[in-house]
């Protein structure tokens, strides 16, 4: 009996009660995606004896999750295959949000569908809501019980209503899934010290720090003022503990099948549970490697190319995201190149887009993002990015130092640069940001900071300064327009969208106070939100500009993600510019960073195909002027034939 035989007859028994149909759907899956599969668990757990056994027990497994899947989510799954690209649409709009910072819990999130159906959302990320551990908790990353909603939350069977009404209503639901580590409240890690061997295995653990010590030598530290170094002594266990992150989130073992098998089972009981995008957190770190940085390490895909199998199998109307903030060389593996193209990951996050946006508006000179992005590796043709502006988590300075050098800036202090202007250190900065997680050792400092906040909105209030709010609004607008135009799903964060500015409360929580991140997730103020319509006001000019750039955005065919993203030299050094060459005819979106208007050269439209340049923020024609079509400040532009 072969292997496929034999992970087929591990498959029976849970399909045996189902009808002729629903096990030739399986069968016909699984031996549509056994490639995908088996290719990726095969470098990882090949040469290992159990390794058949596991394949087989795995297969049961999908088998087992299959057959429990609702008749309603198997009827969403057909339609997703027959419109496999359905989360790169135009019309894909991204909201991310902690739920009791919105709505209080999950029970009266609903009544806020309302609000995202005005803004246009299509997706729903809600942040970590799985049950984490008391105290200090890195923002909910470290889960104790990926079975439970957190109780301040609601429950599982609150996550199901809540996914099934927005489901209803066109918005897929998005929920975190922290692959690299647990708690150390965790149950598996609670019987690896009550002494289990098989739960101690399912861990990176250690007798002495030989190995810690080797592995140190390369490891760069996360987090280096509040949890320095990679590992953590455990008195209850006696043994090191990989602590990549904080010291209570311990690193599970991926070199153990069981941990591989045990997380795919969170996995698909989430999916049929309702989730339709599985963020799967911290992916880059899950292979260990002796003598690197143990990021990015081969077996690391594997792993993302088996686990996106099995929901393929399972539940294919989930989609992947890859949350790996790594540089863009290492970044285009997560959605599958090479042997893997395009069998990776659906989704991935385009740091590199934000980060040249902060960059950029720093310097109002885009010579440095152009460079950047037009080296950007092209993404496989079924997959997107995530694009945004900033997210829950700190602004780190990802500028290669190769790229500075070719623009003329050094990348060390540039990098500084942009910590000083960001953090409001800076002569002459808008931004009132603060510094996390400064590292001696390299010199790096990450920023915290709302989008409002960092954008000048903040500055420009405390000076009563009508001109920099109104600088400051146009910044905001700016990047929108280049997060909802460049490409894939664009995520708009909670409150951004009306201008919340840096919430200090959290300094008033112990829990909180020493993670300066809790300044740009201020809960939701819905006091505000009820300005949207009034575009006297700093909300009201959002919010309505965020909705017309939206609603442009949904009626241009060129913005599909499988549409590819080529940025153009604009011959202007303060005009960042980037073609959609799309069957309908090519579009041109053009981007002024600066306080002052700014002209482009005709010629740059002509190039591709644009005579008569009309733009599709405005739908209006452009009347250039001597060869030249005109930006006012801060000003974007998505210019087609007319």
């Amino acid at each position: 009996m072969n292997l496929k035989e034999r992970a087929s007859l591990a498959a029976h028994r849970h399909l045996a009660p189902l009808s002729a149909r629903d096990r030739d759907i399986f069968g016909v899956r699984l031996d549509r995606y056994w490639t995908d599969l088996t290719e990726g668990l095969r470098p990882p757990y090949g040469a290992r004896r159990d390794y058949e056994s596991s394949v087989a027990r795995l297969v049961g497994l999908l088998a087992e999750n299959y057959a429990a899947r609702p008749e309603e989510l198997k009827l969403l799954d057909l339609r997703r295959m027959v419109d496999p690209g359905w989360f790169q649409s135009e019309r894909a709009i991204g909201y991310v949000c902690y739920v009791d910072l919105f709505a209080g819990d999950l029970e009266h999130l609903p009544k806020k569908l309302p609000y995202l159906e005005e803004l246009g959302v299509t997706y729903l990320h809600l942040m970590p809501l799985l049950e984490t551990r008391d105290g200090a908790n890195d923002g909910g990353y470290a889960v104790r019980d990926y079975r439970r909603v957190d109780r301040h939350l609601g429950t599982m069977d609150d996550l199901r209503r809540v996914c099934s009404v927005f489901r209803e209503a066109g918005i897929s639901v998005c929920v975190d899934l922290v692959l690299n580590h647990t708690a150390r409240e965790h149950g598996w890690a609670e019987k690896a010290r009550a002494g289990e061997k098989e739960h101690c295995e399912m861990y990176l653990t250690f007798p002495d720090r030989e190995m810690p010590d080797a592995y140190e030598a390369t490891l760069p530290e996360v987090f280096p003022e509040t949890s320095p170094g990679s590992f953590t002594f455990d008195r209850e266990l006696g043994r090191w503990v990989w602590t990549t992150f904080e010291s209570f989130q311990w690193d599970l073992d991926w070199s153990n099948p069981r941990v591989f098998t045990e997380m795919t089972d969170v996995l698909l009981g989430l999916a049929n549970v309702g989730v339709e995008v599985m963020r799967l957190d911290a992916v880059a770190f899950l292979w260990k490697r002796m003598g690197t940085d143990c990021q990015n390490q081969p077996e690391a895909h594997d792993l993302l190319q088996a686990l996106r199998a099995c929901s393929r199998i399972v539940c294919p109307a989930v989609v992947h995201k890859a949350e790996a903030i790594v540089s863009p060389k290492d970044l285009i593996h997560y959605l599958g190149t090479h042997s893997r193209y395009g069998r990776e990951s659906d989704l991935a996050y385009h740091n590199g887009l934000m980060v040249q946006f902060w960059s950029t508006l720093a310097t109002r000179d885009t010579r440095l993002m152009t460079r950047t992005l037009t080296d950007f590796p092209e993404k496989p043709v079924n997959a997107a990015w995530a694009t945004y502006l900033r997210c829950h988590d700190d602004i780190g300075w990802a500028v290669a130092d190769e790229d500075a050098r070719a623009v003329g800036l050094d990348g060390f202090a540039h990098r500084a640069f942009l910590s000083d202007y960001y953090a409001g250190n800076f002569p002459g900065t808008h931004a009132c940001g603060a510094v996390y997680q400064q590292n001696p050792k390299t010199g790096d400092r990450r920023i915290s900071g709302t989008l409002a906040s960092l954008a000048g909105v903040e500055a420009a209030l405390r000076s009563g300064s009508a001109a920099m709010l109104d600088f400051a609004v146009k910044r905001i607008l700016l990047g929108y327009a280049l997060m909802l135009g460049y490409g894939g799903v664009p995520l708009l964060y909670m409150g951004d969208e009306i201008g919340l500015l840096n919430d200090r409360s959290y300094l008033e929580d112990p829990e909180k106070s020493p993670d300066n991140r809790w300044m740009h997730r201020p809960p939701m103020d819905w006091r505000k939100a009820d300005d949207r319509h009034d575009e006297t006001t700093v909300e009201g000019r959002l919010f309505s500009g965020v909705r017309r750039l939206v609603d442009a955005r949904k009626r241009t065919p060129h913005l599909h993600a499988a549409t590819p993203t080529v940025t153009l030299d604009a011959g202007h050094p303060h005009v960042y510019a980037f073609a959609r060459p799309h069957p309908t005819g090519t579009l041109v979106a053009l981007h002024n960073f600066t306080e002052e208007p700014q002209c482009v050269d005709m010629d740059l439209l002509r190039e591709h195909g644009i005579e008569n340049p009309y733009d599709r923020l405005t739908d209006r024609t452009i009347r250039g002027s001597d060869g030249e079509v005109a930006l006012a400040p801060y000003q974007a532009l998505w210019l087609v034939e007319g």
